[in-house]
């Protein structure tokens, strides 16, 4: 349930007061469309109940980035999430709203006759679209250059690999594979399903988190 401080963004503000007791963690695929689906709900409808009604004891909710590695734009769109969470954290939710409503542009059929840059670039004016989120700094931490290392390594990787890394390794602790999986209080919450509708994720919320 560690949140580091350079990923902040993850943690849903709104939702997140200083005395929370619980913690509700979604790990999503930006190109699954059941995390699709699971985000719209909760993050339109379940999000402003949790704010106003479950401030004593409280609810923090994260959004862990789940790269599913069979759907090779997987890992392109979670770096733009990863840019975002570095340089504009407070948009990083929006940006994942944003990015959800037009995740079949990053489906396999929208992206394999284009290079690794130009998906980056749609991305990247993806981001800017929002808030908060610069354009050319996002595209500045995305590309990738063709000139080898200095040290004449060829899979250098482009600005945010370090953090990715980083989170691919944290989620692999938790043995989470499939998307969406939801973790309550750090453990696997199974009886949560993609379709739930608002009435569902409530009766459930009136259960557990009081």
């Amino acid at each position: 349930m560690a949140l580091p401080p350079k990923f902040s963004g993850q943690l849903l503000a709104s939702t997140s007061g200083s005395e929370a007791k619980h913690t509700i963690e979604l790990y999503l695929d930006y190109v699954c469309p059941f995390s699709a689906k699971i985000f719209k709900t909760f993050y339109g409808s379940v999000a402003p109940v949790i704010e106003e009604k479950y401030t004593d004891p409280g609810i923090r909710v994260i959004f862990r980035q789940q790269i599913q590695p069979w759907h090779p734009s997987s890992t392109l769109t979670h770096e733009a999430g990863v840019a975002v969470l570095r340089t504009a954290p407070q948009s990083f939710w929006p940006f994942s709203k944003k990015l959800f409503d037009n995740q079949k542009d990053y489906f396999d059929v929208n992206v394999v006759n284009e290079s690794r840059n130009e998906t980056y670039k749609r991305l990247a004016k993806l981001a800017g679209s929002v808030d908060g989120v610069d354009e050319k700094t996002i595209l500045d931490l995305l590309l990738v250059t063709d000139t080898p290392g200095e040290d004449g390594s060829l899979n250098i990787g482009n600005k945010v690999t370090d953090d990715v890394k980083f989170q691919v390794k944290a989620n692999r602790v938790t043995g989470v594979h499939v998307t969406p999986t939801v973790l309550f209080n750090g453990v696997e919450e199974r009886s949560i399903s993609s379709s739930w509708t608002f009435e569902q994720w409530d009766e459930w919320l009136k259960k557990n988190a009081t």
